[in-house]
């Protein structure tokens, strides 16, 4: 054993194959894996024999094991790997017991070091190899396409997933061991510590390793590593070893943040918490920029580490912040989430030591500053620190307005995952205010103003004593000693005359004390020393004028003088007196100090009510902007924005309410996270208020929603019925809320007008989820809601209508279903009630009548048998009363002047409100009476037919069962005229309907064909029905007569548009343009060459208008009822209007046209040509604007070139200076691609002559600056590079040219275009600018064709002219009928069957 070789660990296995040179151990032969078995078995033996001593003789074994590891059998490789466990476990036993022995030979002391070189170099290496092996089969596993391997990496990984922990056990207990003995007491060989953790760090490489049923293995490799750190030196070594893990695989970084803390807290290493820091710290920052990979490994270590030990990470936090000025934005974060971590754990409350506040405020100061970092990761990593301080309460109050006021600064970023987190903050702001739970600016306001007053008053009184309260009497003295020492002095020099004979020292110590003490007081302090030297004379040996014997005199008289001003005199004779002195001047000290602590908190509570002022209206602030974000297009903004609101709506602050309903139209969002946002935020909101009992929810509930349904839109009211019905379907609305509702609404329960009108809103809302709330309630909603009260207020009859309207099936399900509509007889009290409510009102004055009529004429065509009757006798009564009232004032015409409020033609006169009843009913029946026969009588007929046809087919089968068809053609055939015979069945139904309504409804005996000449009369004379609303009543009467027959409305169409362009009435031609838009889905090809005045109304004056416009516009073009022409810029216009409200729409208009392909990338270069146009009136900054949201619709690639090269083509056609620099504006909003770069190229002469204008150079500029930035390819530098010269040679010789030209020469510039003094039609006087010649109905395309090619002389137009300056009407005048010649010819080829489906559900509203 003495002559045994050493064994020295090698580097790499292949080394102990070769001779390292004398008396150093090697491999004398690699066993082939046939032998290995036997081999092993003769190892085991030998191990039994001479135990761990052995392996000196078997090494080769295990050794030719290892080398044959990838090709051996599994069997073999689990036999190595068990006797060498039973052989370190036994030589593990074994070396307490001689380690021990002092009196171990050499020779035995290297036996065993060699042994237990080469026990732990073989185990080590099976370690290796099997975890390797483990790891590659693990990939093996997770792909998908190499799942035949997955059972060979259980069978071979089996043993060692069981044995690994015992194993790094039994490692761990070795290295406690005292091993320095077996090298001679020197510290352990570094290569024996670096193979024992050398199997640690490659269980770590595994990136299984973090998973949770790997806990104990990771802890065991923690404890083992531990050890080796502690025992064997392994810090140098560990550090680095650590560092190159975490640069290389990004798993290990919460392995090693979990085991350095626990490292420090356990084993006392925090040094190598900060040699891992500066280690860290150290690299350089140009290294990190480039390796992404590596720097995040770091990153999540710094950030982990210090959310488990931020002490230790604070002592060593200078060695981060260098990584505050990297490119790389993952080590910013991680260095700025170790400071929140500091901060929230370390450097938080009120008792902090100076120092540590100031470390506190620098590390806040630094996470503010990169709230505006330029990585937009950074500035949402921060916002989220932000959040997290915030929500532990570690954020100083002074810092909270500064960071509040960034939140909300934030909320502009162009990044939305920055977006978000701001209101993420801004939500924990407010969970976690100090200030209150109601943060109303309103309600802060009044107590901020009064106490502050108050603090004004406080301090007013506390000024005059300010002085004697606040300096001292010491202080004083100090502050008089200089002049007092100087008057001393001057007692020892010559004395005026006169001036002992006026001081004479008082017979007593007390009288001479309070002279000497008012003499000082009164500044008079040369008397003082004298009168003070003289009594030192006469009272020598009594206090104060006791002399302590010292040879200064003037020392001596200071000192008394001191005692007398300060009151620190011993005593007098007199031993009361000072006790009183004292005592009085502490209760003066006491209420000094009691106003001056009654001061202070009063400051106090004025800087609170003024920070919580502050926050409230940078919290108001936050609403505006955060409400204009629920339409945006990213989800996630969205959803931060409505759960913010909810947040918001808990603390009181009334904008809140504004965002709850604006976020109510997002319940129709496609996007499920949207809407169920939606519904969790009025859940969160209304569902779960905090009453106890069932009763108290319920008015809490009701109440809620009640206040939200006050002055509501009716899209408001829509949305809010589609959440309450999602509601009540999943039964979330509990039976107490509909039991309070019906209390209200049948008076039970006391309460005002409009909750009770709330109440029946909500039960209709309701009774959309379940109609049976409704059915079963019928006759209580009839009796309670149509009752002699109704005539009171006609808006609670309404809404009952309304509510008993859901009960009406819904036509298009009934298609396909075999069971008749749910309608009610025609002698049901609903309708008699309905009848008589009507007929009732129509005679008295009511605001309200007219909407409550509208919805019961509705009602009563969805509801009632015969409907078409029961409206005929209504309209025959109310005509009865406007008869019989005519009659009244023709027989009082005698006696009375004509009433201000009576409309007269010559004949009679009626007051106008009847007028305007009567006007409003006539069109409501007739829109109804239309809406009826299109859409419930199509049905009905379709269904029947149906029913029909299924009864037929029934028993054509059973007949034909006995005789089986011969040919099975035949029966195709027949399939076949079965659906021809269907589709002519509808045609047929169609005609039917259809003649009907052009034939029947306004002959002359029908009711409406009475009222029709009326109706004409007030449109044709506004000047003589000069009033508002029945104007706009009439105007909306005739556009839904037109709705019934073609003829009619051919025949009045020029009238109609005339009055939606001369009207002086907003509200007539708001209601024109929805009765036009309404007729160009009934009757396209009639209204499609008028397309033209309804684009003019997009700039009419009135913004309301424009605004309706603009909503009619965006829906015919949207379903392809107008061809989308050049005047589509009139749409684009709108979004420059001053009205936030229409610029919506048209942003709304654009965003639903991109959906459609590619429609707005083929209107971009017409939309630019026109609103380019000097005569368009757009403003050149207007028109960026516009271009800017436009372009961003073009997202494509191939979009982006073509319109580069068109764009470049235009500047050929561009004939101002203007269209040349709107040209290369468009251009410059386009991201260029390299394609995009090379039609630049290829185009160059189209522009090359433009370059010399400034806008226009540096447009192009703007390009290449663009393209730079997006990362230019090598082989496109070049080209960019070119192109950027030949730009620059382009402007320079147009700039050269152009002072040439100033200097005399006769070169020809581009002529700016002259600007015409043009103004808006918006900004127009009301008079039309047209003429009468420009309302004669506009030809079709093709009748313009062939009258061009005729080249026929114009012939006179007719013109139409109001009657309204003509005191005397003939009534030829007043029809307005057109000549033959006039009428358009209808060419626009529309299906008739798209004209049925779109008028399934006609629309007209009037605009009041």
């Amino acid at each position: 054993m003495a002559a045994a070789p050493e064994f020295h660990l090698p580097l790499a296995p292949a080394d102990l194959l070769r001779d390292g040179g004398p008396g150093r151990y090697m491999v004398k032969e690699v066993l082939p894996a046939r032998e290995l078995p036997p081999a092993l078995a003769a190892f085991r033996a030998a191990v039994r024999a001479r135990g761990a001593l052995a392996v000196l003789q078997h090494f080769d074994c295990v050794y030719s094991v290892l080398h044959h590891f990838r090709t051996v059998g599994v069997a073999v490789k689990e036999d190595a790997l068990e006797l060498m466990v039973h052989v370190m476990s036994h030589h593990s036993n074994e070396l307490p017991s001689i380690l021990r022995d002092s009196g171990l030979s050499h020779a035995d002391r290297a036996a065993h070091l060699n042994a237990l070189k080469m026990n732990c170099y073989l185990l080590t290496g099976l370690m290796d190899a099997f975890e390797m092996e483990t790891c590659k089969n693990s990939c093996l596993e997770a792909d998908p396409g190499r799942k035949n391997r997955k059972n060979h990496a259980k069978t071979s990984g089996s043993l060692w997933e069981e044995e690994r922990e015992p194993l790094l056990h039994l490692l761990t207990q070795l290295l406690q061991l005292d091993l320095r003995q077996l090298w001679g007491g020197l510290a352990v060989e570094e290569e024996f510590v670096s193979l024992m953790t050398g199997s640690c760090y490659r269980i770590l490489e595994n990136p299984s390793i973090g998973l949770q049923r790997y806990r104990v293995t990771r802890e065991a490799v923690t404890h083992l590593l531990a050890v080796a750190l502690v025992h064997c030196d392994h810090m140098f070594s560990a550090t680095l070893k650590i560092t190159q893990m975490l640069q290389h695989f990004e798993h290990i970084a919460p392995v090693f943040s979990r085991a350095v803390s626990l490292w420090a807290k356990e084993y006392g290493l925090k040094s190598l918490v900060g040699e891992l820091l500066r280690e860290i710290g150290q690299k350089c920052l140009q290294d990190l920029a480039r390796e992404a990979s590596g720097v995040r490994g770091y990153a999540t270590f710094i950030s982990e580490l210090a959310e488990q030990i931020p002490a230790l990470v604070l002592s060593n936090m200078s060695v981060l912040l260098p990584h505050l000025d990297g490119e790389n934005y993952m080590m910013r974060n991680a260095v700025l989430a170790a400071m929140a971590e500091v901060l929230v754990q370390v450097l938080n409350g009120d008792q902090l030591e100076e120092a540590a506040r100031g470390t506190r405020d620098k590390f806040l100061d630094i996470l503010q500053a990169h709230v505006c970092d330029v990585h937009s990761f950074v500035r949402s990593r921060v916002l989220q620190l932000f959040t997290h301080i915030v929500q532990c309460k570690a954020l100083p109050l002074t810092q909270f307005q500064s960071v509040v006021s960034l939140a909300v600064g934030r909320l502009q970023d162009k990044s939305v995952i920055v977006v978000k987190n701001a209101i993420q903050l801004l939500a924990a702001f407010l969970s976690n205010n100090p200030f209150s739970s109601k943060l109303s600016c309103a309600d802060l306001d009044e107590p901020l103003k009064k106490e502050v007053q108050k603090l004004k008053e406080m301090r007013d009184r506390s000024r005059p004593t300010a002085v004697t309260s606040v300096v001292a009497p010491e202080e004083e003295w100090e502050a008089m000693l200089p002049e007092v020492r100087a008057a001393t002095e001057q007692l020892f020099q010559p004395l005026q005359e006169g001036e002992e004979e006026v001081l004479e020292v008082e017979e007593t110590v007390e009288k001479t004390v309070e002279q000497i003490t008012g003499l000082l007081k009164k500044l008079n302090y040369k008397s003082a020393a004298r009168l003070t030297q003289k009594a030192l004379c006469r009272f020598q040996g009594k206090e104060p004028f006791i002399c302590p014997g010292e040879e200064n005199e003037e020392a001596t008289i200071l000192d008394v003088l001191k005692r007398l001003y300060t009151g620190s005199c011993p005593g007098e004779n007199n031993e009361d007196l000072p006790h009183d002195n004292s005592s009085d001047e502490i209760e003066e000290v006491v209420q000094e100090e009691q106003p001056q602590t009654e001061l202070v908190k009063q400051e106090m509570l004025v800087q609170y009510l003024q920070d919580a002022y502050n926050f409230s209206v940078k919290i108001t602030e936050a609403l505006n902007l955060i409400s204009k974000m629920m339409y945006e297009n990213s989800v996630s903004v969205v959803q931060e924005a409505i759960e913010f609101f909810v947040t918001v709506s808990q603390f009181g602050v009334p904008q809140a309410l504004l965002g709850v309903r604006r976020m109510l139209p997002l319940i129709w969002s496609k996007e499920p996270g949207i809407k169920e946002a939606v519904l969790n935020a009025y859940r969160q909101l209304y569902l779960s208020p905090s009453e106890d009992s069932e009763r108290a929810k319920a008015q809490a509930l009701v109440h809620s929603l009640s206040l939200i349904m006050v002055d509501a839109s009716l899209g408001t009211i829509e949305c809010l019925e589609e959440i309450i019905s999602e509601f009540v379907q999943k039964d979330e609305i509990k039976p107490a809320v509909t039991q309070l509702l019906w209390e209200r609404f049948t008076e039970k329960s006391p309460c005002s007008s409009l909750e009770r009108r709330a109440a029946v809103m909500l039960l209709g809302m309701m009774a959309r989820g379940k109609p049976e709330i409704i059915g079963s309630n019928l006759d209580i909603l009839v009796t309670m809601g149509l009752s002699e009260k109704a005539c009171e207020d006609y808006r609670l009859p309404q809404e009952v209508c309304n509510v008993i309207s859901k009960l009406a099936s819904n036509p298009k399900p009934a298609l396909e279903k075999k069971s008749a509509p749910f309608r009610l007889p025609q002698n049901h009290m609903l309708f008699g009630c309905l009848s008589e409510t009507v007929s009732k009102g129509f005679a008295q004055p009511s605001s309200h009548w007219i909407p409550f009529m509208e919805a019961a004429v509705t009602l009563i065509y969805q509801l009632a048998e015969g409907a078409e009757e029961i409206c005929a006798d209504i309209l025959h009564v109310c005509s009865q009363q406007a008869l019989e009232k005519l009659q009244e004032a023709d027989e009082q015409k005698a006696d009375a002047g004509d009433s201000p409020h009576r409309v007269s033609d010559g004949a009679g006169s009626l007051p106008t409100f009847l007028l305007l009843h009567l006007v409003s009913l006539v069109g409501q029946v007739a829109l109804q009476q239309v809406a009826y026969l299109e859409v419930s009588v199509s049905a009905e007929l379709r269904r029947r037919r149906i029913l029909k046809e299924e009864k037929t087919k029934k028993q054509t089968g059973t007949s034909t069962k006995k005789q089986r068809p011969q040919s099975t053609g035949n029966e195709t055939t027949m399939e076949e005229e079965l659906g021809l015979v269907g589709a002519t069945a509808d045609d047929t139904e169609a005609e039917l309907i259809r003649s009907i309504c052009e034939t029947e409804l306004l002959d002359g005996k029908h009711l409406f064909s009475a009222f029709v000449p009326l109706v004409l009369k007030i449109c044709n004379n506004p000047g003589l029905y000069s009033d508002s609303a029945l104007s706009a009543a009439a105007a909306l009467t005739l556009g839904k007569l037109c709705m019934i027959s073609s003829e009619f409305c051919d025949s009045h169409l020029r009238l109609l548009f005339t009055m939606m362009e001369k009207s002086t009435l907003p509200s007539v031609r708001s209601n024109l343009i929805i009765a036009a838009g309404d007729l160009a889905i009934r009757f396209p090809n009639l209204v499609e060459p008028w397309t033209s005045h309804l684009y003019a109304r997009l700039r009419d004056p009135c913004p309301t208008v424009r605004q309706t416009a603009g909503l009619v516009m965006t829906h015919l073009i949207l379903k392809d009822m107008v061809k989308v022409k050049g005047q589509v810029s009139e749409m684009a216009a709108l979004l420059i209007d001053p009205e936030e409200a229409i610029v919506r729409v048209a942003q709304n208009f654009f965003g639903e046209l991109a959906n459609k392909g590619n429609a707005v990338y083929n209107l971009l270069p017409d939309i630019i040509s026109h609103l380019s146009d000097a005569n368009s009136g757009i403003e050149e900054e207007s028109f960026h604007t516009i271009m800017r949201h436009l372009f961003s619709y073009i997202t494509k690639d191939k979009q982006t070139e073509s319109l580069v090269e068109k764009l470049c083509q235009r500047f050929r056609t561009a004939r101002t200076e203007r269209q040349y620099r709107d040209l290369s504006h468009c251009l410059a909003l386009l991201p260029v691609s390299d394609r995009g770069l090379h039609k630049l190229q290829d185009n160059y002469d189209c522009f090359a002559d433009k370059l010399q204008d400034p806008a226009v150079y540096n447009c192009f500029q703007t390009v290449l600056a663009r393209f730079r930035r997006a990362g230019v390819k090598p082989d496109t530098k070049a080209l960019a590079e070119e192109l950027e010269q030949k730009l620059s040679a382009s402007h320079n010789r147009g700039m050269d040219s152009t002072e040439t030209c100033q200097d005399g020469s006769q070169t020809p510039m581009p002529v700016s275009a002259k600007r015409k003094p043009i103004r808006s039609s918006r900004r127009q006087p009301l008079s039309p600018a047209n003429t009468d010649d420009d309302f004669v109905t506009p030809p079709s395309r093709t009748l313009r064709n062939h009258k061009r090619a005729q080249k026929r002389p114009p012939r006179k137009k007719a013109i139409i002219s109001f009657s309204s300056d003509e005191e005397n009407n003939s009534e030829d005048e007043l029809s307005a009928e057109l000549r033959e010649e006039e009428t358009p010819t209808k060419t626009t080829p529309i299906t008739r069957s798209s004209a049925r489906a779109a008028l399934r559900e006609p629309s007209a509203t009037v605009f009041n």
